[in-house]
């Protein structure tokens, strides 16, 4: 009897300690992964901009992460530059001159338009709607943009419409898969390109606030 009572007891403290760490741990995880995310991208950044403190003058390689406010002053330059100046003409002069060479137009252009497709908020953008697919298996969904209907000269089957979809990974979306999918196979989605770009660089860990069921 004495033994059924202390070993009902301990279950009930066990229980009730277990409860409290939960309730920490779940309290903590937001906050845990938002820093993982942030020092994941940083340090990525960091990495990409490595190429900076080669032609960086010496008194500002000894600031920490000189490379980085650089980086950001750099491009706040620029922008003003493009409003006052004419840096844009200069720019598009370059432009012309890098469609010129085979191998580096191809890249520099599908680079841009993939930039100016997220940038631009324009029905006309690259990535036209935000979609749900299979892939890469049945009853397995992945977020892909549709970047447009493939030409009917070009299609598996001319009695039905496909579209070019392209299926960022997590959490780089410069890289990704290309596929040619049927219309109807695709699931149309309330998502904004950038809320649906946010879901793919966080793993799902970002979602838009408007999704979120309100308590």
């Amino acid at each position: 009897m004495l033994y059924s009572k202390v070993k009902k007891h301990t279950k009930k403290t066990f229980l009730y300690l277990w409860s409290l760490f939960l309730s920490g741990l779940f309290t903590i995880l937001p906050l845990t992964f938002t820093v993982v995310f942030l020092n994941f991208s940083f340090k990525l950044l960091i990495k990409w901009l490595e190429p900076i403190r080669m032609i960086e003058p010496n008194f500002i390689k000894h600031i920490p992460y000189s490379e980085v406010f650089l980086t950001i002053l750099s491009i706040f330059l620029i922008g003003i530059i493009l409003k006052v100046f004419i840096l844009k003409r200069i720019i598009h002069a370059i432009e012309k001159l890098i469609y010129k060479i085979p191998l580096i137009r191809p890249i520099y252009k599908g680079l841009k338009q993939m930039v100016d497709s997220f940038y631009s908020d324009k029905k006309t953008a690259s990535f036209t709607n935000v979609v749900l697919i299979e892939f890469p298996r049945k009853e397995i969904y992945s977020i892909g943009f549709s970047t447009g209907e493939l030409p009917e000269e070009l299609s598996p089957e001319k009695n039905q419409p496909y579209l070019n979809v392209f299926i960022p990974t997590s959490p780089n979306p410069t890289t990704g898969f290309y596929l040619i999918v049927p219309e109807k196979d695709l699931l149309k989605t309330e998502l904004t390109k950038q809320e649906a770009m946010a879901i793919i660089m966080s793993g799902g860990i970002i979602i838009p606030d408007r999704f979120t069921k309100k308590t």
